[in-house]
């Protein structure tokens, strides 16, 4: 951060650990950050639509990331309830 970062807060200042948020039909929560919403909307798709990913051992679940580089925020993506194709 000190040799590459201008006038940055070193922690991103939108997220605190313990925040939670919910998504509703695949959308972004409000008051999430757009652009890590931009990096995280596709693992979020898969799980709100159903899906799973193999080399997670939990089903239902997610470790997704922003692409900040000098201060990145790491999320945990868990299904809750079910999906109707109805």
């Amino acid at each position: 951060m000190k040799e590459y970062g201008r006038n940055m807060e070193s922690q991103c200042p939108l997220f605190r650990v313990g925040d939670e948020f919910i998504s509703e039909d695949t959308n972004q929560p409000e008051g999430f950050c757009s652009w890590a919403w931009a990096d995280i909307q596709r693992d979020v798709a898969v799980l709100g639509l159903g899906g799973d990913f193999f080399w997670i051992k939990k089903k239902g679940t997610m470790i997704s990331s922003c692409s900040d580089g000098l201060r990145p925020v790491i999320f945990k993506l868990e299904r809750v309830g079910t999906y109707s194709w109805e």
